[in-house]
């Protein structure tokens, strides 16, 4: 009976999405940037997703992503030039793996057409390859070196290998042949006065390694590179034709390595199959070093006696070895724990024949898998792919949280004792139990919502590749600049903050940066700047997007925004408030409808997703220099720092966050407009105020001016006064939600339990806010 791993889906998928993320960003950094370690880093990524997806039996995952990790393995060996075009083609095979992942998470149906459509447009990659770049390589030469066979008394009852080619003699029974050569960086010269090793090594995998998506070539590269190998390889395990599974290994090799190397390094070469063979390494001899000569021979014959020495010189005549890429050799936890269990559909690259036989007429990396492509898969979702409901935790946060509950525990017992044998003389040390007892809860509290606390990073790290498409797209050069990465707000604000951020980064390319040629007629370099800023302000995380370009057209955004009947013509606005037009719904001021902008449903959308969260959006700009888009965000949506406040009998809570003063009412300083609206006049500046039991239809007498207190808070730039009986002290809340519970309520964004157990309304200042700028501007239409 196999094992059911579908408990473990949920983790290869966040894995997965962690490395497709990974992949992007880093091949961003290769677009212009050959450098091998680059190229290294994405590849044991793909390798890593392929590993994990054959582990699963998602084979049309892992068969795309082995397309994708040959061109890559094209590209570390120095076998292919990296292009341009190859890194969009690569772009677009991490957009068609994201793609697969979500489908197949959600078991959903795709588009099979584009799956195919990439995976061979790869393909025509790997067959029509640029020349590769022009640094010294060195090719391993390997020539196949025949030696008479054993005398066993199994050779009549081995089966004869596949046939060699024509050119090659045929192999005897028990001993199989290989002729290839291996491109690897040059062996160096050995220091001065350092020593040269002869090692023997060997590998014996377990019959399951090629279902791992390992290919022992690629390990015999790698060890070649640190000195001169010899190869032989031992077919006695092969089964006769009929007996052979076609995904599984029967080949075993012995191989001699030469040169100033230690064990550790060559264990690095094996660590990705360590748990996946039977490996034994011992040093046959240390000499002096000498200057190691740049090759390293490859042959099948039998195994050497343990005392023999390596071969003077190396055979002549190289040829291509048959097998593609597989995991580097740099130890990575995650990728082996992958590779160690990860079954792949085998493909032409890791087929024993190959290994184990003579050499194909013509065999390359770019070989393109014998499996063909499925001709029913699973489509992408419309969930995005990087919300979960999981998340990772630092181990050091989780230390703190059980510390904590440690002290809680110590806490209640030592409460416990006193509540058995109380006595009135212990009430002092009651009271400090108590005390303690306040401050553990707070502390776990905050450590509990640590927990839930991401880096930025995790929202920013899309808009590389945004940036880059659409400015290509526009013509534009455009240098992105991220800081506070790694500043920390709550999972579900950092979950739900990603798209009003598009929708303002996207405005910026738009509507903000000019051209190259725009940019030097206004004396600017070709080049413009981007910013993506984080920091804390208070209890608030402040978002800023600011650009250099050519900043908000006053003129033009009031023209249209008359044209559109948003604004009178007699009424005269503020520089500041012209700006702010932008937000109202089905506002724009593109003269053509795009697929980036021109339908007017984009920055009122952030502003309502703003608010949603119980954050602000404010935008300031000057002509000629650029814009400044600020979002203001509280950092949980679960804990609020809150005024609570008397109304009648009834209790509610304004937010601290946006509370500007409190202060008494005189009579004398309040003023009607249009017999209805309300001003007060604080310091020569006058302010609408609302009575929240008029908006909330409480059922009680009025309460007279002089009794109550005006709290005056500021949302979007707007101030309002709330007018309350009393305020009653400031407290932290847990928020829950009324929608939830009930039902949405306007002017209202939750409520919360207090200690005495009554249930307190939190009220939605951007909602009121809002509220009273319609109402006066409906009385004020109705007036005209």
């Amino acid at each position: 009976m196999g094992m059911d791993l579908s408990e473990f889906h949920e983790v290869f998928f966040e894995e997965c999405f962690e490395g497709l993320d990974a992949m992007e960003s880093t091949l961003l950094d290769l677009d212009g940037n050959s450098d091998p370690e680059i190229i290294n880093t994405i590849f044991r990524a793909a390798h890593s997703i392929k590993g994990g997806a054959a582990t699963f039996d998602f084979n049309d995952i892992a068969s795309f992503t082995h397309v994708l990790e040959t061109l890559l393995d094209q590209m570390r060996d120095g076998r292919r030039a990296v292009t341009r075009e190859d890194v969009d083609l690569m772009l677009e095979a991490v957009d068609g793996l994201r793609e697969m992942a979500v489908a197949t998470r959600a078991n959903d149906v795709i588009n099979v057409d584009r799956v195919n459509d990439l995976k061979s447009r790869l393909e025509r990659a790997l067959e029509n390859r640029p020349a590769a770049a022009t640094e010294a390589t060195s090719v391993v030469e390997a020539k196949l070196v025949q030696e008479p066979a054993p005398a066993t008394t199994e050779t009549a009852e081995t089966p004869t290998p596949p046939t060699p080619a024509a050119d090659v003699p045929a192999p005897t029974a028990s001993v199989g042949s290989v002729e290839a050569s291996v491109p690897v960086e040059p062996v160096r010269t050995a220091a001065s006065g350092a020593t040269v090793s002869l090692w023997r090594i060997e590998f014996r995998p377990h019959a399951h390694l090629l279902r791992t998506g390992n290919d022992p070539h690629r390990l015999f590269r790698e060890l070649a590179k640190l000195g001169e190998l010899k190869v032989e390889c031992d077919v006695r395990s092969l089964p006769k034709l009929g007996e052979m599974d076609p995904e599984a290994c029967y080949l075993a090799w012995n191989l001699e390595l030469r040169g100033t190397v230690e064990e550790v390094a060559i264990k690095e070469v094996f660590a990705w199959v360590e748990g996946d063979c039977e490996l034994s390494i011992s040093r046959l001899a240390v000499e002096p070093a000498a200057a190691l000569r740049p090759t390293a021979t490859l042959s099948t014959g039998p195994a050497p006696a343990p005392a023999a020495s390596p071969p003077a010189s190396p055979p002549p005549s190289p040829a291509p070895i048959p097998g593609s890429g597989t995991a580097p050799p740099e130890a990575n936890s995650d990728a082996k724990s992958d590779a160690a269990h990860a079954r792949h559909t085998p493909q032409a690259d890791t087929k024993p024949a190959d290994t184990g036989g003579s050499a194909p007429a013509s065999s390359d990396t770019g070989t393109k898998p014998s499996t063909p492509a499925p001709t029913s898969t699973r489509a992408p979702s419309r969930a995005a792919a990087g919300e979960s409901g999981s998340i990772r935790v630092s181990i050091d946060k989780v230390d703190g949280l059980i510390n904590l509950v440690g002290e809680l525990v110590i806490t209640q017992s030592m409460l416990s004792s006193f509540a058995r044998d109380f006595d009135i003389s212990q009430v002092d040390r009651l009271r400090d139990g108590l005390l303690e007892l306040e401050r553990n809860t707070r502390e776990l509290q905050e450590t509990a919502m640590q927990i839930r606390m991401l880096p930025i990073s995790a929202a920013f790290n899309r808009f590389p590749r945004l940036v880059r498409d659409i400015s290509q797209r526009l013509g534009k050069q455009v240098e992105l600049h991220l800081t506070g990465e790694h500043t920390e707000l709550d999972k579900t604000v950092l979950e739900k903050i990603g798209d009003p951020l598009v929708h303002l980064v996207r405005n910026s390319l738009d509507h903000g940066l000019e051209t190259p040629d725009q940019r030097r007629a206004n004396g600017k370099g070709p080049v413009g700047n981007l910013h993506l800023n984080a920091f804390h302000e208070g209890g608030n995380i402040v978002i800023q997007v600011v650009d250099d370009g050519a900043g908000l057209n006053v003129r033009k955004i009031l023209e249209k925004a008359r044209e559109r009947g948003l604004v009178s013509d007699e009424e005269e606005l503020s520089d500041e408030q012209v700006q702010n037009l932008i937000f109202k719904p089905g506002f724009s001021t593109a003269d053509t409808v795009s697929d980036l902008s021109g339908r007017g449903v984009g920055m009122d959308v952030v502003r309502r997703n703003i608010n949603d969260l119980g954050g602000t959006v404010s935008v300031s700009s000057t002509p000629g220099r650029g814009s400044v888009f600020t979002i203001k965000l509280p950092l949980t949506l679960a804990i609020l720092d809150g005024q609570l406040v008397r109304l009648g009998e009834e209790t509610y809570v304004v937010p601290l966050s946006t509370i500007i003063e409190s202060l008494q009412v005189s009579p004398k300083d309040v003023h009607l407009v249009a017999g209805k609206d309300e001003l007060f006049n604080m310091r020569d500046s006058y302010i609408p105020f609302i009575r929240l039991d008029e908006a909330f239809s409480t059922a009680r007498e009025p309460t007279r001016l002089e009794d109550g207190l005006l709290v005056v808070v500021e949302c979007d730039g707007r101030r309002i006064g709330l007018f309350v009986d009393e305020l009653l002290g400031q407290q932290q809340v847990v928020i829950k939600s009324l929608e939830a519970n009930f039902r949405v309520v306007p002017g209202l964004s939750g409520a919360t339990i207090l200690g005495d157990g009554t249930v307190a309304l939190i009220i939605d200042v951007p909602g009121l806010v809002q509220r009273q700028l319609n109402d006066t501007n409906s009385r004020l239409t109705r007036a005209a």
